[in-house]
Parts: structure tokens; sequence; C-alpha cells
């Protein structure tokens, strides 16, 4: 039999009936052992959003659901739309942060918040400076062809140190001067992922994923000449690659290649933790190393 408590609950979530009292109702039913703190805990993942007036709804959650919080989008809203978002999510989490802000928004952005930083390159703004030391193990290596490609490495850079990851900048190291990339081989492979950034063809993803045995983060940009068709041409060109171990993001998605660095090294974190291989598990050395022929 279903205890009334757990009825209760699932009850409440479906029809988004939480409220401050029956949120109290159940951590009573926790603390009665009515509904185990498990099943809570997945509930209250799902709570529901904070509206801002009439045109934001913040979900205060994402980062108990997802490890990473929400980020604002800057473009196609106005500064005070951004700034009330802002002031709204800051009750809530040490670092707001706010994507593709150029600069003369930011000084209006300032003006109302003087506590925010702003990363110009990538255009970026958050209330938190870039942290001294990482939050999680493992290390993100961002490498940008080309000096115009570094926008969108600036991007991904930012927005992994700002969520508490080690990150190594490569910068203009394109495949036009071969030996520039090279000469950097040895610290690109210390890198537990990579995120690699290039326009015009694109081709440097696929020469550092022949390189490296870690995975590769595509990310082409709109640089380049007429027919790179404003990135599709790289983007055709990552998609296509011939070595194996890369994934591909959106033309100048830095960010979200950043955020799924992030979940790579976030996930081998948990993975190492749960895995526990036992005596007969450990590789015969004999076999040899699987490669192919």
């Amino acid at each position: 039999m279903i205890p009334w408590g757990c009825l209760l609950l699932l009850f409440l979530f479906k029809f988004d009936l939480v409220t401050p009292d029956t949120l109290a109702d159940l951590l009573v039913a926790v603390s009665a052992g009515q509904v185990s703190p498990e099943l809570a805990l997945q509930k209250l993942k799902y709570l529901a959003y904070e509206p801002v007036a009439d045109f934001a709804k913040i979900d205060h959650h994402r980062t108990l659901r997802t490890g990473f919080p929400e980020v604002i989008w800057g473009p196609g809203k106005t500064p005070s739309q951004i700034i009330e978002i802002i002031q709204t999510m800051q009750v809530h989490t040490d670092c707001v942060m706010a994507t593709r802000i150029e600069p003369e928004v930011f000084v209006q952005l300032q003006s109302a918040l003087p506590h925010l930083h702003y990363y110009d390159q990538a255009r970026i703004c958050a209330t938190m400076p870039l942290p001294a030391a990482p939050s999680y193990p493992g290390q993100i290596g961002i490498l940008a062809a080309g000096t115009a490609d570094q926008a969108v490495a600036a991007e991904a850079a930012v927005t992994a140190g700002l969520l508490g990851f080690a990150v190594t900048r490569f910068w203009d190291i394109g495949v036009a001067g071969l030996h520039r990339l090279l000469s950097c081989r040895d610290a690109i492979a210390i890198a537990d992922v990579l995120i690699v950034v290039a326009g015009m063809e694109g081709a440097l993803a696929s020469v550092v994923a022949g390189l490296v045995d870690a995975p590769v983060i595509a990310v082409p940009t709109s640089i380049g000449y007429g027919a790179s068709f404003n990135g599709l041409a790289p983007l055709l060109t990552m998609l296509n690659s011939c070595a194996p171990g890369i994934g591909v993001v959106n033309i100048d998605n830095g960010f979200g290649a950043a955020i799924l660095a992030g979940q790579i090294l976030r996930t081998a974190g948990k993975v190492q933790l749960s895995f526990q291989p036992s005596s007969s598990e450990q590789p015969n050395e004999a076999m040899g190393d699987g490669g192919d022929a």
C-alpha cells in the first residue's frame, strides 16, 4: 500500500499545487517517515519557476536537475529586463551569468548592478569574478584556430572558468601554420577534454582529434570568406570529419561547448567514483591495445 504522504506528494506536483503550506506538509511527511528523502528530493527538482514581471520565468532548480544554473541570453532582451532577471536570480545563486552582452549594454547594466564583472572578448557579464582555483577535477583545453576565432573561444573559456573548471587556452594555432599546433602538442595532450574553435574550412578539429586520446568538441565559427556561408562550411567539415571522437555544436556556440565539456568531466568523475573493477576485470596485457591493424 502506498503511504498517504507519497500520494499527496505525487498529487501536488502533478497539478502544480506546490505552495509554502504544501511544502511544509511535505517536510513533515519526510520527518514522519511517510515520504523518503530520496523521493522528496526527486520531486523538489521540479518545483515551480519564479516569474519576473510578465516577460521571464526563472528556473531556480536547474542546477539541481542538470548540474549547472540557468544562464541569461542577452540578445533580444532590453537592459532593464536583464537587470530584473539578474536581481531575481542572484538571491538564489552566487554566480549569475549573461552571454552576448555588448559593451554599450554592459554600461547600462553596471549602472544598476555595480558589482557586475565584464569579460569583453567573451561578451559575458557575471556577478562574480573568475575563481582563483577550480571546483572540479580535470582540465579543459580550448584551441582557437585564428585570432578572429578568439571571441567564440573566449566565450567557452570564461563560461567554463565561471562554472568552476580549469581551463588552458591555446590561441592562433590553425592548420595554415601546422608547426604552431605541433609546438603545443605535449601541453594539449594533458587536457581531459578539448574544445576546438575554427572558422574558414574548419580543418583544425580533425587534425587535433587525430593527435589526442581525449574527446574533442568542435565549434565552427562564422569567420571566413563568402563560400564559408557564415560558418556552414566549417560546420559541414567538422560533421564529416574522418577522425573519430568529435562532437560538434552549433556555429559560434562557445557557451554550449563549455557546458558539454563540463558535463563530460562531471560524468567522468561520477563514473570513476562508482566503478570498482574486480581482479577478474583487469585488462590482459597479452591481448595488446585492441587498436586497428
